[in-house]
């Protein structure tokens, strides 16, 4: 038996996996345990948990890989400072006592860590192995995807040195073919963005993604003067607009002086009309760029199947468009595409590349429905409860599955905490909020009411795959919710000239279809098909609710409130719970109604975590 621990860690998104034999046994993010959103801290509650999933113990792991190259990011930083000097003295000021007394010693760093799990490690055993960055991504998209053969584009802020990176993967070989370098990079560029209108850099971006359709891409013309685009989908950034080179802030005053506005203040600015195309204009560009790119790479190598990783993959919108356009045959992207996915890549890549082990092609993939996260036996779940005084009924599985889909049906929200956690950033029916897509105020209210986030924030419908083509122009299957497409038009309510001049936000409280939950402004939809192979129950919650109401979707947002990581244990799930509007709570075969509950144990949940 062969076990590989994988680590990504120190930047953000932290996560550690095991493989045995080259299978994926388990891979989960730090935040989880610990709480606190894109956790960059060495993963230490990951790594315990993966290792005592694959009931190993430290000192019996054959090998240790971690996601990216120090030495390398060092020298990137050091040339870029001098590159720009004497700028940015302030910012080099404040990295370099970090990097010189941490980050660039990582191997000691980590094998000091390591020692803590387990007092028989031996470090004599040099079994400590870096990736590259880039190579990570791909390597996560591209082995457990169902193909033989495929071209990979991986997509980021940086690496290394690396932005955005094609490789060529065949078989248990892959090859990174060519490279665009800091500081060009399509993550940064849309990150900037983030920055610019309001939101948090490295966790903000799907807010400026979930805006984009309630603007008009009025900007396109100027973000073109900060950026040239050629045929072939490859870029340049004209660094005089930024400042993240160097500075301690993403842009600066000839950015501000080029869109006429200086950076919003989240605390005293509210959304306007402006915010809104800004966002839909470096959306468009976003999604004209991965499409020149895919079309480029594709007559280049004439492959027919793309895979996708890398923090600009979790754009499901410009996945969507790559879809739709039919540049390849098929398409996958790693569920966990951001830099907890690194952890999995480099693990694999160790395996597969290095160590030349051949690849057992799964037909789905080889991800498990991205249920790789720790899961709680029914003992397990009713001491958690009795523990907390929570009061529940434990029912059979049949009769949680007719009483829940009862539940949607008239309208409660449900917080659904069943088998093992999700890998990444999307709750896939294993720690989700459901609710009826058939509902017009079933957005509004869980985005006020239970998630304490933004009102425009869309949401996501959980659908049969078996009734995929009835309700969507799509022909693909989406199981990770990483393809956004439009309803079909027999579903649609087309707005009326009076709707069509509301401003931005108001448009919201149009219903534009017979599931007005989950379509967006522009009659889109982030899609996860769901399939009775990787959540059989799951699949027969949705199943029971068609036959209730005859509508195969549910509304499916994550278990969490806005700014907190997905709810982890049975204590995290009845927290959430108690602090917010949910009516319901299901965990495992474990049923909760929120009026039974003792309300001396009612939380305070709206300013418990940060802003994200």
């Amino acid at each position: 038996m062969s076990s590989i621990l994988g680590i990504s860690a120190f930047y953000h998104d932290s996560a550690a996996c095991v493989l045995i034999n080259g299978k994926i046994i388990a891979a989960a993010q730090e935040e989880r345990f610990t709480r606190i959103k894109h956790d960059s801290n060495y993963p230490h509650n990951a790594i315990e948990f993966v290792l005592n999933h694959a009931n190993l113990k430290l000192n019996e792991v054959d090998q240790i890989i971690f996601f990216e190259k120090p030495f390398l990011k060092f020298e990137r930083l050091l040339e870029t400072y001098v590159a720009f000097a004497p700028k940015g003295f302030v910012s080099f000021s404040k990295a370099m006592p970090i990097w010189i007394k941490e980050k660039l010693f990582q191997k000691n760093l980590i094998q000091n860590k390591l020692k803590n799990h387990d007092e028989s490690y031996n470090k004599k055993k040099e079994n400590i192995y870096f990736s590259d960055h880039h190579l990570s991504h791909a390597a996560s998209a591209f082995f457990p995807s169902p193909f033989n053969e495929a071209v990979v584009i991986t997509a980021d802020g940086v690496g290394e040195w690396a932005t955005t990176t094609v490789a060529v993967g065949k078989n248990n070989n892959l090859v990174i073919k060519k490279e665009i370098h800091f500081p060009h990079s399509l993550g940064l560029l849309y990150s900037a963005f983030t920055y610019y209108t309001g939101f948090k850099v490295n966790s903000g971006e799907y807010k400026l993604m979930g805006l984009a359709p309630y603007g008009k891409p009025n900007y396109v013309k100027e973000i073109l003067k900060i950026i040239d685009i050629k045929d072939d989908g490859t870029f340049r950034l004209d660094q005089s607009y930024f400042n993240y080179a160097t500075g301690l802030t993403m842009t600066n005053k000839k950015f501000d002086d080029l869109f006429g506005q200086i950076p919003r203040d989240p605390k005293t600015d509210k959304l306007t009309q402006f915010h809104m195309d800004i966002a839909s204009s470096i959306q468009k560009v976003t999604e004209d760029i991965m499409l020149k790119l895919s079309k480029s790479v594709q007559k280049e190598y004439g492959l027919k199947n793309l895979c996708l990783a890398g923090g600009v993959a979790l754009n499901c919108v410009a996945n969507g468009k790559i879809l739709k356009e039919k540049i390849f045959e098929n398409i996958w992207v790693q569920p966990a595409a951001g830099d907890a996915g690194g952890a999995l890549g480099a693990a694999l890549a160790l395996w597969h590349i290095d160590q030349n082990n051949p690849r057992v092609i799964n037909e789905n993939d080889d991800m498990s429905g991205s249920y790789l996260g720790p899961e709680y036996s029914e003992d397990q779940i009713k001491k958690e409860l009795q523990r907390m005084g929570a009061k529940f009924e434990t029912l059979n599985e049949e009769e949680i599955i007719n009483r829940t889909s009862r539940d949607l049906s008239e309208g409660h929200a449900v917080g659904w905490f069943q088998g093992r956690m999700e890998f990444g950033p999307r709750a896939l029916g294993g720690r989700s909020i459901l609710g009826d897509p058939r509902s017009p105020s079933m957005q509004k209210n869980l985005n006020l009411k239970v998630k304490y986030r933004e009102s425009f924030r869309p949401f996501a419908p959980s659908i049969l795959s078996d009734d995929l083509n009835d309700w969507f122009e799509m022909e693909s299957v989406s199981p990770y919710m990483l393809m956004v497409a439009n309803l079909r038009k027999e579903k649609c309510i087309l707005m009326s000239e009076e709707d069509e001049k509301l401003f931005g936000i108001e448009k919201l409280n149009v219903k534009r279809s017979s599931v007005p939950a989950i379509t967006h402004v522009d009659y889109s939809a982030r899609i996860q098909t769901v399939h009775k192979n990787t959540n059989p129950k799951y699949y027969k919650l949705i199943s029971k609710f068609k036959e209730i109401t005859g509508c195969p979707i549910l509304v499916n947002t994550s278990f969490n409130v806005r700014g907190e990581p997905i709810v982890n244990t049975p204590e995290d799930a009845f927290n959430c719970f108690m602090g917010t509007d949910l009516d319901k709570l299901i965990i495992g075969n474990c049923y909760l109604d929120k009026k039974k509950q003792n309300k001396s144990l009612k939380k305070d949940y709206i300013d418990k975590f940060e802003l994200d």
